[in-house]
């Protein structure tokens, strides 16, 4: 599910947003949560995590810029969004990397516009984000967060440092195609993440949150090689 957090201090707006929200994420299949905030103080008391925000730029005590900064530098990297009366004002937020901007009164056929560059953003493997869906379920994983992947009768079984493990249909032909150069396929059912990668002996591939993955001895010198590329590019 994507979690969604608007925030402005005119209720009407803030409904509004979500309602234009929740119909445009129904018509691709998705659910979504969204959460309504007033002021930019109460945005970043709150602990939720959010996929995307809708940010008012001109609000009273802190205004919409000062409230993305400090997300920001809290480590949020999710999609910025904000509304705003003036287009001038925008040209103040460049520093916090916004998406894109809505301009007051908010007009349906701009926001569905704003949405589906965005909804393909969302897929787009060189943000360093995986899209997946599940059923009604959707959910947008960082490259970073995935230790490695695993196919088991059809079906892929993401591991995330957290813990959790996130599985859904898929071919692993068609994952390997949306992953970035840190992702190996070491085995036919197998994809690992270099940056979680461990150790590497005996073809058996030891990752840092102890799993260990076999390499395929058609595939054990390309590993060899792909490690060393790896550690020169990425500065391991």
């Amino acid at each position: 599910m994507l979690s969604i957090a608007v925030c402005d201090d005119e209720k009407c707006i803030s409904e509004k947003i979500e309602k234009m929200a929740k119909d445009f994420f129904r018509k691709k299949n998705i659910d979504i949560s969204v959460v309504q905030y007033s002021s930019g103080e109460e945005l970043l008391e709150s602990s939720k995590g959010m996929d995307i925000v809708f940010l008012d730029i001109g609000m009273q005590g802190m205004d919409g810029i000062e409230t993305a900064r400090r997300l920001r530098s809290h480590g949020y990297k999710g999609f910025l969004v904000f509304i705003t009366v003036l287009k001038e004002m925008v040209f103040r937020s460049f520093e916090v990397q916004p998406f894109d901007y809505l301009v007051k009164p908010v007009q349906e056929e701009y926001f569905d516009k704003t949405m589906e560059r965005l909804f393909l953003s969302m897929q787009d493997k060189e943000k360093g984000h995986l899209f997946v869906k599940k059923g009604h379920e959707s959910n947008i994983i960082s490259f970073q967060d995935i230790i490695c992947c695993e196919i088991i009768d059809r079906k892929v079984y993401l591991y995330l440092n957290s813990g959790e493990i996130i599985d859904y249909y898929d071919r692993i032909e068609n994952l390997e195609k949306k992953l970035d150069r840190r992702f190996f396929r070491c085995h036919r059912s197998y994809l690992i993440n270099l940056n979680h990668l461990k150790s590497y002996r005996n073809n058996t591939a030891y990752m840092a949150d102890g799993k260990e993955i076999p390499v395929s001895r058609l595939r054990s010198r390309e590993f060899s090689n792909v490690i060393l590329k790896y550690m020169r590019e990425w500065g391991v």
